[in-house]
């Protein structure tokens, strides 16, 4: 099997559409979304649709529980609540019984475990900045990969007798016991790099392989400006940061 694996989309149609073409291209069999379909960027909806229309396995994140009244918005930052209330706005009601019906934690053909911040209590939503934080979410991994979201940058913590970190871009997962893996985001990346994150993982080598994608950001920052969110959500997106 051949899945494409669709980093933090944050209703950023432009790229989340860019990211499924360039997929389909390689032969995916199977779509799989790590969370945060939306929240930040103007078409929430239609990437809930694009998402629908492949048939992705979809686990939730902090934005889409927040978008739907399920996780308090006390700690998130001014322009990410704006977002989030903008967000809820928009949404239809099947839209967000579609949302809340999502699972935090998700098995995928026994093969992949899906989440988006970490598998250790998830619905806490907290981020694997350690080692520790990463030996925890290992610990409970039942399926040798893993793959997550939520900080927006992609890196990998490969477990065999010892961890250790790797930010390559392709990775031979034959030779590795566990790999917990953030495949960093789609829609709105932050590691200085401002084209689409997302990964190709094919079962049969076990070759996992980052990848980026250029898409239309100009047209993606007119819309979320358009909508009257705020400018430095569009502005970030031209840096990756």
């Amino acid at each position: 099997m051949r899945y494409g694996i669709l980093g933090d989309i944050h209703g950023n149609l432009e790229a989340l559409e860019t990211v499924v073409a360039g997929l389909r291209k390689e032969g995916v069999d199977h779509f799989i979304s790590v969370g945060d379909v939306v929240g930040y960027g103007a078409d929430p909806s239609a990437c809930i649709q694009v998402l629908r229309d492949i048939k992705a396995t979809v686990v939730a994140g902090n934005h889409d529980w927040a978008a739907i009244g399920k996780l308090d918005t006390t700690f998130f930052n001014v322009y990410a609540k704006e977002a989030v209330d903008w967000t809820a706005d928009t949404l239809s009601d099947e839209e967000r019984r579609w949302i809340g019906d999502l699972p935090l934690i998700k098995i995928v053909d026994d093969n992949i475990t899906v989440g988006h911040a970490t598998l250790f209590e998830p619905d806490r939503f907290n981020y694997i900045q350690t080692y520790y934080d990463a030996a925890r979410s290992i610990n409970t991994m039942e399926t040798p990969l893993a793959v997550l979201g939520h900080s927006h940058v992609p890196l990998a913590f490969l477990m065999n007798e010892s961890l250790r970190l790797s930010v390559a871009t392709k990775i031979d997962l034959s030779k590795i016991k566990k790999a917990l893996i953030n495949v960093g985001s789609i829609g709105q990346p932050r590691d200085e790099n401002a084209k689409a994150a997302y990964a190709l993982y094919d079962s049969e080598t076990q070759i996992y392989r980052l990848k980026r994608a250029r898409y239309d950001i100009r047209k993606t920052c007119s819309k979320i400006l358009e909508v009257g969110l705020p400018q430095i959500l569009a502005e970030r997106l031209k840096y990756g940061r």
